[in-house]
């Protein structure tokens, strides 16, 4: 029974969230700032995912966010009543796997967070070129089966998304993928999604590689009225 951490300081919206997803199931822990959500992830591994809200008494959800991704690939989606462009990419870029305004449809709440848990679990469906277990040696590795990525032996920390597109890349070096395609592979419902929502994900894929290893800053390379293409790294 998958744990989610509703982090969100509005008793009445907690309270529908709450039931939403104790209705379906679910076990709820429910926390009202942003400090109680970062301890929390940080002492334990039992949340399957964070509701976070962006308006927060004590922070913002956005530098929550950061925190949490500082230690944790935990699948995350914001719960604002931002609705712009800017906001929507904006917390796409700091990590965030899906983002729902309010007011909202608590049904539609629990079928993004279900569509959520079955992209990081692997069930999804959808079409892809990743079908089985593989590991390159040119500096990046993965193993399909667990949903593991390593550069040059370190392990790197992916959301979901984050690792879809990387595992995507590596299928086939070389290849030019257009946003479209990117989003029909990373993505359970890609028309949930937009172009710049790629960009905002490989811009944070982009910074996490080179962290690990400045061989890795050029792995993925635009391509200019294309899309992106992956080189492997040269150990």
């Amino acid at each position: 029974m998958p744990h989610i951490l509703i982090v969100e300081d509005e008793s009445s919206i907690a309270e529908t969230i709450i039931y939403a997803l104790e209705t379906e199931h679910f076990q709820t822990t429910q926390v009202s700032t942003g400090a109680e959500a970062i301890s929390l992830v940080e002492d334990s591994n039992k949340y399957a995912l964070v509701v976070l809200d962006i308006g927060l008494p004590d922070t913002t959800g956005l530098d929550v966010c950061q925190e949490i991704r500082k230690q944790s690939g935990i699948p995350i989606l914001f719960l604002t009543a931002r609705d712009s462009e800017i906001d929507r990419v904006l917390g796409l870029e700091f990590g965030a796997d899906d983002y729902v305004t309010k007011p909202f449809s608590p049904r539609e709440l629990v079928a993004r967070i279900k569509a959520i848990l079955r992209r990081t679990s692997g069930s999804s469906s959808g079409s892809s070129p990743i079908e089985k277990s593989y590991h390159t040696d040119e500096g990046i590795s993965i193993d399909t089966d667990a949903m593991t990525i390593h550069c040059f032996g370190k392990p790197v920390d992916l959301t979901a998304h984050e690792y879809k597109l990387l595992a995507t890349f590596i299928s086939q070096p070389g290849r030019t993928f257009t946003r479209e395609q990117l989003l029909e592979h990373a993505w359970e419902d890609p028309g949930s999604a937009m172009d710049r929502t790629v960009d905002a994900h490989i811009k944070t894929l982009r910074a996490k590689l080179t962290a690990i290893s400045d061989q890795c800053a050029e792995v993925i390379q635009t391509r200019r009225g294309l899309g992106y293409c992956y080189h492997p790294p040269v150990n």
